[in-house]
């Protein structure tokens, strides 16, 4: 089975077994696409929740709401049922504390409300997340089985 690593305001969507990775997932949220019957699937980390105001220009996997299309359209193109889609998520923490931090600041929440709008709108479900909390993660995806292995720092490992 082959490795990829999916970097910060990447994506990557593969037909065959693989294990796709990512890493740092503190505010960002990894949103992992699958089919599972085709067993095509897509890994994304995505930093911020929308692309309503920025130029996109070659990054679609830097926001939520273009990360999801750009990974449905390329799972799409290599075969994947687009009446079985399923998701996971992982991230969106919030990384700063005080009272200052209003939800504005508050990225990693805005990042999860965003993918279960996009998610909701498109009729994917989401059949498990570990989102929010103050610490980073990283995450292992396997294609195959549809698992997502999570590490993080002063917390056991966990299997979604």
């Amino acid at each position: 089975m082959i490795k990829i690593s999916v970097g910060i305001s990447e994506l990557k969507v593969v037909n065959t077994p693989a294990t796709l990775d990512t890493q740092s997932l503190g505010s960002c949220l990894g949103i992992v696409i699958f089919d599972p019957l085709s067993k095509v699937a897509g890994l994304a980390h995505t930093m911020l929740p929308d692309s309503k105001q920025a130029n996109v220009g070659n990054k679609p996997g830097k926001y939520v709401d273009t990360a999801i299309a750009e990974m449905l359209s390329q799972m799409t193109n290599m075969g994947a049922g687009k009446n079985v889609f399923v998701a996971k998520l992982v991230g969106g923490a919030c990384m700063f504390s005080g009272s200052a931090i209003g939800d504005f600041m508050n990225i990693g929440s805005r990042n999860v409300a965003a993918a279960k709008s996009v998610l909701a709108e498109l009729g994917i479900k989401i059949l498990a997340e570990d989102t929010g909390g103050n610490h980073g993660r990283t995450i292992e995806f396997d294609s195959t089985t549809g698992k997502v292995l999570i590490k993080s720092a002063m917390h056991p490992i966990k299997e979604i």
